[in-house]
């Protein structure tokens, strides 16, 4: 899945790298869905182009990006039952999990997600609990911090177990969750827009609200779901910022210590 802002690249570099080998029959390449972005006094933005500014409506838009784009129909040709869905900015994420799958099929469930235990209280993820009797995620964002620093008895985060997104689905569970309208969280994010006399602003602070989907609020659709702990270690080095902590660098330096390590 790609947004507007990158499906042109991403295609270009599949296809000047042959797609590394991969069948190119194989490779489904569909866009996911937009919003309208408000400033802080709820008006829409214009963006430079004259148009309402949109932005990528969030990973949770897949499931009804795959059902508009006829993604899940050409995979129901391909009598295909499971689906992996993984992102990008993780580079030791395990795109065929073969352990995670046999866990969730075994347990009878219809969704899987593998887990590391969070760095610290204020590492932003988001982490697993229950409520009325269903697994869910709380974002990072809008987990308080006094409830995030909560340890058991052993010492351990109560709400640590990071969802890292590595996630596998029956083809029936994206199915169905892709007829159902999931929540949406709110982000005030930095954009371009222009004001009332047509001049370009570029604000030097976040500045519109952005509507955000996410994939782990489709977990409260079902009864329940296989949940798989990782090693930090083997399972998640993420490319969030662009110098220090999960940046580029720390990313490159734990993908070379795994592979030592095998």
């Amino acid at each position: 899945m790609t947004s507007n802002e990158n499906n042109e690249n991403t295609v270009n570099f599949l296809e000047q790298n042959n797609f590394f080998g991969y069948p190119k029959e194989d490779v489904y390449i569909f866009e996911q869905g937009e919003l309208p972005l408000i400033n802080e006094e709820g008006k829409i933005l214009i963006g430079k182009n004259g148009l309402i500014k949109e932005a990528s409506n969030g990973n949770g838009g897949i499931f009804n990006s795959m059902l508009k784009k006829g993604v899940i129909s050409d995979m129901e040709k391909r009598g295909i039952e499971w689906v992996f869905i993984g992102s990008v900015d993780n580079i030791l994420l395990k795109y065929v999990d073969t352990l995670l799958l046999g866990l969730t099929s075994s347990q009878g469930n219809e969704i899987g997600t593998r887990t590391v235990l969070k760095r610290s209280p204020d590492e932003k993820v988001g982490v697993l609990c229950k409520q009325n009797n269903k697994v869910r995620v709380i974002e990072y964002t809008e987990l308080p911090d006094d409830i995030a620093s909560i340890t058991d008895d052993n010492g351990e985060l109560v709400f640590g177990e990071s969802h890292i997104m590595c996630n596998v689905f029956s083809i029936n569970a994206i199915k169905r969750s892709s007829t159902k309208e999931l929540e949406y969280h709110v982000a005030l994010k930095k954009s371009d827009y222009l004001d009332e006399d047509g001049n370009l602003i570029k604000p030097k602070k976040a500045n519109a609200f952005k509507f955000e989907q996410f994939i782990f609020d489709s977990f409260k659709i079902f009864k329940d779901i296989a949940i798989l702990r990782g090693k930090r270690e083997e399972d998640f080095a993420p490319v969030k910022n662009i110098i220090g902590e999960d940046s580029p660098e720390t990313a490159k330096k734990l993908y070379e210590n795994y592979w030592k390590n095998k």
